[in-house]
């Protein structure tokens, strides 16, 4: 149940991080998920020793872990941006 809930909320931060970056019209539900969930892994990774939270993937839903996944989805954003188009946007 816990996969479910995680692609769902994935999918979500995911298609949030893509309107913030503008690249919104470029990527489908699939690509929404897949950003969700890797920049979630990548929020907990970077983000979650700094801000004192953990991400999604771990099964933690409070509002530090959506902040986490959301901010490590925006910045895997901005690096495929930086190495597809040259800027970050």
């Amino acid at each position: 149940m816990t996969w479910i809930i995680i692609i769902i909320v994935g999918g979500i931060l995911g298609w949030l991080a893509s309107i913030v970056m503008r690249t919104d019209a470029q990527q489908g539900i699939i690509l929404n998920i897949v950003v969700g969930i890797i920049g979630a892994l990548l929020g907990g990774l970077i983000l979650g020793p700094l801000l004192g939270g953990a991400s999604i993937t771990t099964g933690a839903f409070n509002p530090m872990s959506l902040l986490v996944s959301f901010l490590g989805a925006v910045i895997l954003l901005a690096i495929v941006n930086l190495f597809r188009r040259g800027r970050v946007r």
